[in-house]
This record gives C-alpha cells, structure tokens and sequence, in this order.
C-alpha cells in the first residue's frame, strides 16, 4: 500500500506519539467462499480516503486533527490462525499505548483477532455485531477462523448483539441468542428499534461493521452482497446515538471487495469510517488528552490462547 498518511493528512497529524487514533489495515482474504477480493479493500480504502474532504458539515469539525496514525498493514496470511494471532497482537499493543484502535479489513474473520484483544483490554464487553449475515458457525471449511465463524467467539465470551440480520444456515440458530438480536426484515417495521438495540447494549462496546449489511443499492462492492439492508443516514443517525450514549472503545470495518468499475463503494467505506471518527471524537479540542481506560490490571491466560498471555 503506497499512502504514507491516512487521507493524505499532513505529518504532524499522522505521528503515532501524538495521534489519539490508530489505524491498522489488515489486507485478508484467505476464507471467503464467494467473490474474491476483500485483501484489496484497505488499499482501495485509503485510496478513496485521500480524496475525501476532512471537513465535517453535521459536527462542523475536522476529527483528523485528532491525530491518526496508519499502522503498517497486517500481512499474514500462511494460514486464518496465524492471521487472527498477528491481529490480536497488533490490535492489543496499540490499545496498551493508550490509543483508539480501529481496523480496516480485509474478509471478517480479522474480527476474531480484535474482539478477542478489545475482549481481554476492556471490563464487560458488549460486541455491537452489525451484518447482513450471521457469522455463528463454530467452524467452517475445517477451520474455526474462518470468515463464517467471525463471532461465533464473541457469542460465548462477550455481549453479543448483532443487528441486520438478513442471512444464516439453520446451524447458527442453535447459537444465536435470538434476544439479543434484531433481524432486518423486524427492523424495517419497528421504528423504536434504534432505541431497544440501544437499550442492550453495556458500557463498553466494540462496533464490527461488515460493510454487507449496507443495502447493496449503496454499496454494491462487497464479497456477499444481500437485499435489504442499511441505508446511509439511518446508519448514520443509529451510530451517532451509540457513540453519545456508550463508550466505544474501538470498531473496525470489513468486507470491501472492491470492483474498478464502481468506486462509490470505496468512497462509501471510506466516508463511513470518517463518520465514525467524527463521533467517537465529538466536542473533544484537538489538545485535549485521551483515555482508552483499558483495564491495566486484567491478567492470566486467554481462554482462546494456549500460551500464557500477559496483559
């Protein structure tokens, strides 16, 4: 990936000693069974992002000014296990040097490796789980870290809520917690279902957006597009109330499949990753210091690791 700064931003934005927000590029597409070509997302991403205006009309700020360090992008790909395992490890040490960590995939098993840090960092974990698909199958094609099993983990470790649901197999419905979660077909007739998702969630969240969940009529360029999903200031508005009314601790966002011949996708990602900045950092001055509040003193043995990790 050629871009030496997220969107372009002047250096002294991009600094990691002195930006709140960390952005790690994670070019995976090892497991998809469909169309191929989530591993280009990040590039098309940062492609798209650098020709985006950072000038925010709704907020009337510029969330870059916060600092955002692009990380070296995670490439690793000899096997899904040692990718989830580079992730974990990338995710977990930035969010020890106190930042915001948000990652860019890449196919949505990546999400294995950052729930799993977010899970071991923050007290209470609530994983806000937004997709056209379910993505609860304890293994898939002879491996738990495949795409199809992106927070089958989640299920058994965090407060899993998952919103737009729209596509599962029969399997999956013998995990799903069907309490905490809200299926497309329901929401597009529920007007209050903003405020019960809400209602659900903890304190402390993690936002995996699968970038499917998106009507395909927005955001065609995506490994398994579905009919009936998301549309842009619902979106919006949903996450701008998730941010001001909880404590996002971090997101990341997956499943750009880029195609050359339709790039509004790309400018799609890109745009909401903004967004999403945009609210996290909303009436906070560009000198102020930030806090992640990770939990320093949480230690012992992942259940999902076999070595001893000291955290």
């Amino acid at each position: 990936m050629s871009t030496k700064t997220y969107a372009g931003i002047p250096q002294k934005y991009a600094a990691l000693e002195t930006s709140k927000i960390v952005l790690i590029p994670v070019p995976y597409d090892g497991t998809s069974t469909w169309q191929k070509g989530a591993d280009k997302g990040p590039e098309a991403f940062l492609d798209a992002s650098e020709n985006m205006e950072l000038y925010d009309i709704e907020t009337q700020t510029e969330v870059y000014k916060q600092g955002v360090y692009l990380a070296d992008a995670i490439t690793e790909n000899s096997t899904p296990e040692a990718m989830v395992s580079e992730v974990h490890k990338a995710t977990k040490d930035y969010i020890k040097r106190n930042k915001f960590v948000t990652i860019f995939g890449g196919e949505h098993s990546i999400s294995i490796g950052t729930i799993r840090a977010f899970n071991e960092c923050f007290d209470n974990l609530t994983v806000l789980h937004i997709d056209a698909h379910a993505d609860l199958r304890k293994d898939f094609h002879g491996s738990t870290c495949n795409h199809a099993c992106a927070v089958y983990e989640a299920s058994q470790t965090t407060n899993l809520i998952q919103i737009g649901i729209r596509s599962m197999d029969i399997a999956e419905t013998r995990v799903m917690d069907e309490e905490k979660v809200f299926f497309a077909h329901d929401m597009a007739k529920d007007e209050y279902w903003m405020d019960k998702v809400i209602e659900a969630l903890g304190d402390n969240v993690f936002i995996t957006f699968d970038l499917d969940a998106f009507d395909p009529s927005i955001l065609p360029s995506t490994g398994t597009p579905e009919p009936g999903g998301l549309f842009w200031y619902e979106t919006l508005d949903f996450l701008k109330q998730v941010f001001e009314e909880r404590n996002v601790v971090g997101f990341d966002i997956v499943e750009l499949c880029p195609n050359e011949n339709e790039r509004a996708s790309d400018f799609v990602a890109a745009k909401l990753y903004y967004k999403m900045l945009t609210y996290k950092f909303a009436g906070t001055e560009e000198g102020d210091e930030y806090e992640n509040n990770f939990n320093e003193t949480k230690k012992g043995v992942s259940k999902f690791n076999t070595e001893e990790d000291e955290y």
